[in-house]
């Protein structure tokens, strides 16, 4: 026997009499993940101006190059000229790379250094313009004055803050209106213009940069920080390059070549590789054909998270704002994102001038990246 009784279609086409059946939940496809920023963690101090300090050193070099090219016999000559002759000193034991010859500076006159030839027993070998020469250490003797102190100036560093924000405004009649899915307008508006903001922060930590004229802002000019991959001078790999390891799509080769070069230059623990999607695909296809699977495994897996070289064990950071093309190397124990002293990220409520209640987050913050040399970036990879 079929129902007779009024149902749910028979309430009309439009349904005007069935109260409506929304979820609570309201779902976001934007993305507004920040990785880097999560992995680097809150700074231990804040930035107190607007124009952040800091102060880095080095030691006395320990390598010189070369640069002659008038040779008369490359494998006898005692004397040649290098880039900068004040990183050497009198009895300085040196040693060319590539060489097993050992030499002793007997002279330094501004950068022409006069030399003992195939000291302790070992062969005379041919020299070359831009050979890097290694400092073994140097020869002192006995009961000898002291030698002449030398010392490194240390160095100050800067970046400049860069304020973020975004306005809330939110009319009385939609707050005091019964919403879906939350219980106060105003505070889910405060809550998405966050999440924007802390996207933003992050986008500009990797790909900002300051302005060239007034970079402590003026009426003109807003200020800006510089960000990670613009502060990196020394430490650049590019497809193509010289000595670099050849192709446009990234190897295990490259990022090796490359944790290599900045151990040799510096003392980092780089312990961050940070990527885009595309170039994560290209890491995990590291490992394509070194698996191995059983009969009765039915998961695949082909992601890699963590990579350790000889260089340092690092974590692999995909994060949606590094440039495609790009991977970053970095040593986190020197990189801190500093807000301004009482400027973190708030709320703050603003006069209402009519029926609205409004205000505005805001937040002020810095990217202290210390020892540049001690990061590194490969750049102008394929992405096809």
């Amino acid at each position: 026997m079929s129902f007779s009784g009024k149902a749910t279609y028979s309430s009309g086409s439009t349904l005007l009499e069935i109260a409506e059946d929304v979820s609570d939940i309201i779902s976001i496809v934007s993305p507004y993940e920040t990785p880097l920023l999560e992995m680097l963690g809150d700074p231990l101090y804040n930035a107190t101006s607007t124009r952040h300090e800091w102060l880095e050193d080095s030691l006395l070099p320990n390598t010189g190059t070369i640069n002659d090219s008038s040779w008369t016999d490359a494998s006898a000559d005692t004397s040649f000229i290098v880039d900068d002759g004040t990183c050497f000193r009198i009895g300085d034991q040196i040693k060319a790379e590539g060489s097993l010859e050992l030499m002793v500076i007997t002279n330094v006159s501004g950068n022409i250094l006069t030399v003992q030839r195939g000291y302790a027993g070992t062969t005379a070998e041919d020299l070359t313009d831009n050979q890097v020469l290694h400092i073994l250490g140097n020869l002192a003797y006995e009961g000898a004055d002291k030698p002449a102190a030398r010392f490194t100036n240390r160095i100050r560093k800067s970046n400049y803050t860069q304020i973020f924000t975004s306005s809330v405004e939110v009319s009385g009649s939609d707050l005091a209106a019964r919403q879906l899915g939350l219980a106060d307008e105003l505070d889910y508006q405060k809550q998405e213009r966050l999440r924007e903001l802390l996207r933003d922060l992050e986008n500009t930590v990797i790909n900002g940069g300051m302005a060239a004229t007034d970079p402590q802002g003026s009426s003109n000019v807003a200020r800006s920080m510089n960000g990670i991959i613009n502060s990196i001078q020394t430490n650049i790999f590019k497809a193509g390059q010289s000595g670099f390891p050849a192709g446009t799509s990234l190897s295990e080769n490259q990022i090796n070549y490359a944790l290599r070069k900045i151990w040799e230059a510096s003392n980092s623990n780089i312990d961050l590789i940070v990527v885009n999607g595309y170039q994560k695909r290209m890491i995990n296809s590291f490992m394509y054909g070194l698996r191995s699977y059983g009969p009765k495994d039915s998961t695949f897996s082909n992601m890699v998270d963590i990579y350790e070289s000889d260089f340092g064990v690092c974590k692999i950071i995909p994060t949606r704002w590094m440039p495609k093309d790009s991977v970053l190397l970095l040593d986190s124990s020197r990189i801190s994102v500093l807000p301004l002293s009482g400027r973190s990220f708030h709320y703050k409520p603003l006069p209402s001038g009519g029926d609205y209640e409004c205000g505005q987050i805001i937040g002020e913050y810095t990217l202290e990246f210390r020892n540049e040399e001690a990061h590194g970036v490969i750049t102008d990879m394929s992405v096809a």
